[in-house]
């Protein structure tokens, strides 16, 4: 999946708003703890979305009221080929079966919202806006059930600030989920007072509260912050005169969370923009290694540096393999053309 950066609702058209809304569902909380089961959360958590499905199914074969396998099948259907068509569809079947024998438990409808974001990516920009009134109940009623929740409280928050407010988008709303919270979960608060800041456009004040979350490792709580931290990096980035705010994050990125290709590619972006081309590309080369390299236009980047360092047939090399890559942002895709017809 491609990594998408929640951007002020009012800078978005509709289209974006929407495209922004249904991966910020699927990015907050694809990794997150939603089942009490150990094998569940397990496998829901390592992203083994086959394996999830067989368990989730053997347990609803042998106890067909199992609510959290009910909701693990779907999560496993809607996820496990992202942009699928008839595998999202019975994951939406999955979540109506689980939402209708089990209307109390949070986590059916949980997967409903899932499921409500993987249909948004893979239909067209009118019935998608359709759905953001049932994805937003979906939240809301997650978080009814269980006000503990993390990703409910989160998700619904950041759902208010980024859809335009004809959608039901609503700052105040999102900092009335802050305050409810300010004491009794301070960190969950902190994050979604990020992402308020970010809306606002306040960088500094989302620079400060980030800078004062503490370190989690909890899988859920790491992928927010993540995404805070790349959005906020790249308004550093993009003018090309705060580069050293910039290179902060991106490092600071790459100490917490190592395992993941974000710190990499940051500070990649940032080393090109400084010269250092042979660091930029040793950074590249060990995020494509990583989990989550498809998240990121590597093999463009690798093209760029490569280009800027005079290599042609590395560069020739690296944009003939993004543009192959048919996960590719279509942006990226176009701009890595380009530089190909430019190398002739």
């Amino acid at each position: 999946m491609n990594i998408q950066f929640l951007a002020p609702r009012h800078t978005l058209s509709i289209r974006a708003s929407l495209l922004a809304l249904a991966l910020a569902a699927l990015l907050g909380s694809a990794q997150a703890a939603v089942f009490k089961d150990a094998q569940l959360e397990a496998l829901q958590d390592a992203g083994k979305y086959g394996e999830l499905e067989q368990l989730a199914q053997a347990r609803l074969n042998a106890h067909a009221a199992d609510a959290e396998a009910s909701a693990a099948l779907s999560l496993a259907l809607s996820l496990s080929a992202a942009g699928e068509a008839k595998r999202i569809e019975a994951g939406a079947k999955q979540a109506r079966l689980c939402v209708e024998q089990h209307p109390n438990v949070a986590v059916c409808h949980l997967a409903m919202a899932q499921n409500l974001g993987q249909q948004m990516l893979s239909v067209g920009m009118f019935k998608a806006m359709r759905m953001v009134d049932s994805l937003k109940a979906a939240w809301a009623r997650t978080l009814e059930l269980d006000p503990s929740s993390f990703t409910g409280r989160v998700q619904l928050a950041k759902l208010y600030l980024t859809v335009p407010g004809m959608m039901g988008g609503s700052v105040s709303k999102a900092k009335e989920l802050e305050a409810a919270v300010r004491s009794s979960q301070p960190e969950t608060a902190r994050l979604i007072r990020v992402f308020i800041a970010a809306e606002a456009k306040k960088w500094d004040e989302m620079e400060r509260e980030l800078a004062l979350l503490k370190p989690s490792k909890e899988s859920a709580v790491q992928d927010e912050v993540r995404e805070a931290t790349l959005q906020l990096a790249q308004q550093f980035l993009k003018d090309g005169k705060e580069l050293d705010k910039a290179r902060r994050l991106y490092e600071g990125l790459l100490r917490d969370q190592p395992s993941k290709a974000g710190g990499h590619y940051g500070l990649a972006r940032v080393l090109a923009a400084q010269g250092q081309t042979d660091e930029a590309i040793r950074h590249l080369e060990r995020a494509k290694t990583l989990s989550d390299a498809e998240d990121y236009p590597l093999d463009h980047r690798l093209g760029d540096a490569y280009l800027a360092k005079g290599d042609k047939a590395q560069a020739k090399a690296a944009y003939e393999r993004f543009i192959a890559n048919k996960r590719a942002k279509p942006a990226n895709v176009e701009a890595a053309r380009k530089s190909l017809a430019q190398l002739g």
